[in-house]
């Protein structure tokens, strides 16, 4: 028994942030943010938008791709570093929303690694013979832990959405998975943050040091590259498309050249999506099947890193 990608969907709040915007209340400018990061605009959610909202959107439309109906759903996982609350998980808001019959549904938290890390427990759970549909979240509104005042942070990030159904079938579809951590380097990228006695203790709002995790994504989407290609004797030849979380083009782009990766085969939306974290790989999966760049049987390669530190990978047939 496999799994296989049968749908996709996406969804972005309607608010759009254009890099000019930010420069009317953050010590910065155009040419500063894309020349660091390749990003123009991104997506920020509404005031009365929670993140189970743009879940919702992005499972409807992948539900109606794979030609499903909500009750066929068995597992539902959504990767989120962004929940609506503390508890229950966002993906028992989901649930809800969906109207989807009572089936296993929980949270993954690997922040910008969290749809590797779910795609590689949706994978498990249909390989066992534990489900037959998973439908698995990335999404993220990453616009509420914000520091507007540290300009190193604020301009990267964005809000969004994307969805995939993982399905059982007698045809190959994930060939591998790979996931990792190393706690150690968890201060590097982190939210400060928690709950005690009513009161936010620490920092709720994201820090950063951009020059040890720009190091260590490259690092690593490289060697999760070449452990995933030679488990599977697959070459980068192979390859038709990689798409790695969409952190920061100069990232995306210093491990395909290190890859020999012609870039033409990296999909990149981070110049309108800016960092999605976790909804940020099913974000542009999502955008190159609709527009037909991606077709039936061509090779993918996904690729994480994130807060933790985080970082995994999968080999994909389409």
């Amino acid at each position: 028994m496999y799994s296989r990608i049968i749908g996709t969907g996406s969804y972005l709040p309607k608010k759009t942030v254009t890099n000019k915007d930010l420069e009317k209340f953050v010590d910065t400018n155009d040419e500063w943010i894309v020349s660091r990061s390749g990003i123009k605009q991104r997506h920020f959610a509404a005031d009365d938008e929670l993140t189970s909202d743009l879940a919702e959107k992005a499972a409807k439309e992948a539900i109606k791709q794979a030609g499903l109906n909500n009750d066929e759903i068995d597992l539902i996982i959504v990767a989120t570093t962004t929940p609506d609350m503390v508890f229950p998980s966002t993906a028992c808001i989901v649930q809800s929303k969906l109207n989807i019959p009572s089936c296993p549904a929980f949270d993954v938290q690997a922040v910008c690694s969290g749809f590797v890390y779910a795609l590689n427990i949706g994978d498990l759970f249909i390989k066992s013979g534990q489900a037959k549909n998973v439908l698995i979240v990335g999404a993220e509104t990453y616009s509420n832990i914000l520091n507007w005042n540290d300009r190193t942070t604020c301009v990267l990030f964005g809000d969004g959405a994307g969805a995939v159904i993982l399905s059982s079938s007698q045809k190959p579809g994930i060939l591998k998975t790979s996931v990792h951590a190393d706690g150690a380097l968890h201060q590097h990228l982190c939210v400060p943050g928690w709950v005690k006695g009513g009161e936010v203790v620490g920092s709720p709002m994201v820090q950063m040091d951009g020059g040890i995790v720009f190091k260590f994504a490259v690092k690593v989407f490289e060697e999760t590259a070449l452990e995933l290609l030679s488990a599977t004797e697959k070459t980068i030849e192979d390859l038709d498309w990689f798409i790695p979380h969409q952190a920061n083009i100069r990232i995306m782009e210093s491990t395909a050249k290190k890859l020999k990766l012609p870039l033409e085969k990296l999909v990149s939306t981070v110049h309108h999506h800016g960092n999605t974290s976790a909804a940020s790989i099913p974000l542009a999966l999502d955008e190159a099947v609709k527009d037909g760049r991606i077709k039936e049987g061509e090779l993918m390669l996904f690729a994480g890193v994130g807060g933790g530190f985080t970082w995994g990978g999968a080999l994909v047939e389409f």
